[in-house]
């Protein structure tokens, strides 16, 4: 593998920002998917919300490049990062950007299709514990699969994962490639929440809705035990806290505390949705996407199911999230930042009081984000989903790179 060096790409991005200035402000226009449907929204800004200004142009700076897939990161004490790669790998890449060997010790991962080695998240107090949890596809023969936990400890030199423990397995494994979920959130008291996905298939999908399955639920449980901590639903197996998710893609604790998750939708209708224990999101009943044979998915809205805090059609496939916490985008303290897949930038939202009050795109380009997070400067760390992935640091301009 290529040891990239740090390549400053200051003059392009400021091009790239100024250029892609107009194309940012047509967000709003695309013609929804569900319209054939008569769809509308539940209440105000749950889509299509104002658009906000800008404030700042970007800079962007490409740190590592030659990643193969990288779809998690997370930051080490020292300011380098752990990253995964799709096909089973995790490296730590430096500050300044030299990509280290694979990680050993990692468990084997099925890595067709969607899958392979997903999320991974540094504990808090790695410096003492050199803790790291992370979720990969897992194999479990006659080609069947599903999502799973583990943790391990990583050697003083960072060579190898140590004391590795599987701590999770979702039920049941499926033949299937597709939607595996897999983000990671810590909930500050000893639990981890897991984002897990339905599997996609007409048949698994229907799961999302049967408390007695882990497909297309986010469950909590002891983040080193794997101990079953979930909302204590009737019915439902403990570890679960909420259900009827299609394919969680990001989540986060937001700035009060809450866990929000963002899931892509079929054909239109990715969400973001506010998670409170025990309540059911609605996947496949209730969704504001339409099914990838123009058929319609479900009904908008029904009894007993909570509605999205947000949806967005047509998708733009959204990946990772971070709330900004930092000191180099003071204007965006607190707000939202979310990957694009498919249409390959950074959104923007502004949320208060549980309701989003404007959204805007920036980095139009930039690639298919799978993951972002802010640096411990307050910089912006993305990576993109691309057989040469990239780990791109994201400032404002004029602030120079570190």
């Amino acid at each position: 593998m290529t040891r990239p060096t740090t390549t400053s790409l200051t003059a392009l991005a400021a091009t790239a920002v100024l250029a892609g200035a107009g194309c940012a402000q047509q967000f709003n226009e695309a013609a929804p998917s569900g319209a054939a449907y008569d769809q509308s929204p539940a209440f105000e800004n749950q889509t299509r919300a104002p658009e906000l200004q800008s404030g700042v142009e970007l800079t962007q700076t490409v740190v590592a490049e030659g990643l193969e897939h990288p779809w998690g990161l997370d930051q080490l004490p020292d300011g380098s990062w752990l990253v995964t790669e799709r096909p089973g790998r995790m490296r730590i890449v430096t500050a300044e950007g030299q990509v280290g060997e694979p990680i050993a010790g990692l468990p084997e991962v099925d890595n067709r299709g969607q899958g392979g080695l997903h999320d991974v998240s540094v504990a808090d107090d790695f410096a003492e514990t050199r803790r790291v949890w992370w979720t990969y596809a897992e194999p479990r023969g006659d080609g069947k699969n599903a999502t799973a936990v583990a943790t391990g400890t990583l050697s003083e030199d960072g060579t190898t994962m140590q004391n590795v423990e599987r701590i999770f397995q979702q039920q049941p494994a499926w033949a299937s490639t597709k939607h595996f979920g897999a983000r990671i959130v810590h909930d500050g008291e000893g639990h981890i929440f897991v984002g897990l996905g339905e599997r996609s298939d007409p048949e698994p999908r229907q799961y999302a809705q049967d408390p007695q399955s882990t497909l297309g639920k986010i469950v909590r449980i002891d983040a080193t035990t794997g101990e079953p901590a979930g909302a204590g639903v009737e019915g439902a197996l403990p570890e679960i806290w909420s259900m009827g998710h299609r394919n969680i893609q990001a989540a986060e604790m937001g700035p009060n505390g809450q866990l929000w998750v963002a899931e892509h939708g079929p054909k239109g209708g990715d969400e973001l949705n506010l998670i409170e224990p025990g309540v059911n999101y609605g996947w496949p009943e209730v969704s504001y996407g339409t099914d990838y044979d123009g058929s319609q998915q479900g009904v908008e809205e029904m009894e007993g199911m909570q509605q999205p805090v947000y949806y967005w059609d047509p998708s733009p496939a959204i990946s990772g999230m971070t709330f900004y916490d930092g000191e180099m985008f003071p204007d965006w303290q607190g707000q939202a930042l979310i990957g694009a897949l498919k249409s390959e930038e950074l959104i923007r939202l502004d949320i208060q009081d549980g309701r989003v009050t404007g959204e805007d795109r920036h980095l139009q380009g930039v690639g298919r984000v799978r993951d972002v997070e802010v640096a411990q400067d307050g910089a912006l760390m993305l990576i993109t989903d691309h057989d040469n992935g990239q780990m791109i640091r994201i400032t404002p301009e004029g602030a120079g790179d570190a």
